[in-house]
Parts: structure tokens; C-alpha cells; sequence
């Protein structure tokens, strides 16, 4: 079972769909593709001289967040062993599932379509973690489910007590971040950046329209202008890591 490249896909109400494909398309310096799905629902951002990692849903009801797309050489393999671990099955469509995670973080498995050249750098910053946001309760089974899941990632704790990583192996685009909760609600998940220099990438995309919502020593939550959470983090837009960890 082999994961050949991933996605980041932002969730964002549909009435905000103007707002959000303008933002994610700017700050990425990327084109959207033509809509797809039977509303017109999904659409990818395209990078000039790479393949996509970033896409965009627009969902019915809800504030969105995030998900991870994981593009698999048998992605029926892959389903049953997500179900074998502790996932459940959301939906199944003609060559992909929906799928949930122990703690309820949607995923879904998809085909890979050959892509391979990651998008690179931009201004600094490169969109390329997905962070799982989890209750206490089901912490350890969520790192747990992850780790089994991805076995070929690099599974290790984060750089504080509450944080999780798992980093793909080289050439994958999106890695993943578990992030404990501090009291029990609904698990969510929400994109990251990876930031060369946070102040300068928070006042870029200031300009095109989102909002400071809180910083801390290493991160700074912003709100784009769909309303929907995202961190831009001051780790090596190059490697994903902290100084020299990767």
C-alpha cells in the first residue's frame, strides 16, 4: 500500500465561494481549474510547472475547515486498511471513498493520477500541512490510527506536548499535523503554511483581504475572507520541519 501524492483541500461555505477562490488563488499563485461534481463543488488550484496539491470544496452547510485528500495505487487496498484500523466508511463513489477517522476527521482515498513534481514556493511561504485538531479523549487513538495508517511516514511528536507529526516521505506536498485540544469539542482540521518569515506572509495576505486573529511564539492564526481558519507557521517552507528537523 503505497500513498503516491496528496492534497490539501480547504472546505469553505459555497456562499463564499467567490471569496474564497480569489484569496487561495492569490496567495498560491495559482489558477483555478474548471469547476467539477455535480453542484460545480470542487475545484483545484494549478500551479505553473508543477502539479496541484491545493483544492478547493464548497460545502452546503457548516463553517468548512479542512481535509486530506490521499491519492493511493489501490485505493481499495487503502479503504480496507483505514477500516481494519478504526475508520468507517462516509461515501463511496466510482473509484474513490470518503472515509472517517477515529476521532471523525474526514479523509478520502483517491487515485493517483501520476502526479510527482511538487508546486514550489511562494513569497516566502508554501501551503503544505494539514492540522487535525482533536479532543483529548481521543488523542491517543487518533495519533495511533495515523501512524499505523501511514507507515511509511515519519511518526514522531511535535515540538510541544500537544502536537503530532507526520511527515511524508520526500516529494509528497502535504504532511500532517495532529493538534490536541484543550477540552472536549467536535474534531476539526484547518490548512497551514509553512513561513520563511511570518510577519511578511501575514501582512501579503492582509492584502488580499484576510484578518490577524491571534499569535503565538511560533504561529499565527488568520481568518481568510470566506471566514475560515488557517496558521501560518514559522517553519522551512523547503523541508516542512523546524530548523533542521524535517
Amino acid at each position: 500500500m503505497t500513498i503516491r501524492w496528496t492534497y490539501a483541500y480547504i472546505d469553505r461555505p459555497a456562499a463564499h465561494r467567490a471569496r474564497t477562490t480569489r484569496f487561495w488563488t492569490a496567495v498560491t499563485e495559482t489558477r483555478l481549474s474548471a469547476s467539477r461534481g455535480d453542484e460545480g463543488e470542487f475545484a483545484t488550484l494549478v500551479p505553473d510547472g508543477a502539479d496541484p496539491c491545493v483544492k478547493l470544496q464548497a460545502v452546503g452547510s457548516g463553517g468548512g475547515g479542512a481535509h486530506l485528500d490521499l491519492c493511493a495505487e489501490d485505493v481499495p487496498e487503502f479503504a480496507a486498511t483505514a477500516l481494519r484500523l478504526g475508520a468507517r466508511t462516509v461515501a463511496e463513489y466510482d473509484g474513490w471513498s470518503v472515509l472517517s477517522s477515529p476521532a471523525g476527521q474526514l479523509f478520502c482515498a483517491v487515485p493517483w493520477e501520476g502526479e510527482a513534481v511538487r508546486p514550489g514556493i511562494v513569497h516566502g511561504s508554501r501551503l503544505d500541512q494539514v492540522c487535525l485538531d482533536t479532543p483529548p479523549s481521543l488523542w491517543g487513538a487518533e495519533v495511533a490510527f495515523w501512524s499505523a495508517l501511514l507507515p511509511h511516514w515519519k511518526s514522531r511528536p511535535g515540538s510541544r506536548p500537544e502536537f503530532h507529526v507526520l511527515a511524508p516521505p520526500a516529494g509528497l506536498p502535504v504532511r500532517v499535523l495532529l493538534q490536541r485540544l484543550d477540552d472536549e469539542r467536535p474534531p476539526s482540521a484547518h490548512p497551514d503554511l509553512a513561513c520563511a518569515d511570518i510577519a511578511g506572509t501575514r501582512a501579503r495576505h492582509e492584502e488580499f483581504g484576510a484578518t490577524f486573529v491571534a499569535a503565538f511564539a511560533h504561529w499565527t492564526v488568520m481568518r481568510d475572507p470566506a471566514g475560515g481558519l488557517y496558521c501560518l507557521t514559522g517553519r522551512d517552507p523547503e523541508t516542512g520541519g523546524l530548523s533542521d528537523r524535517s
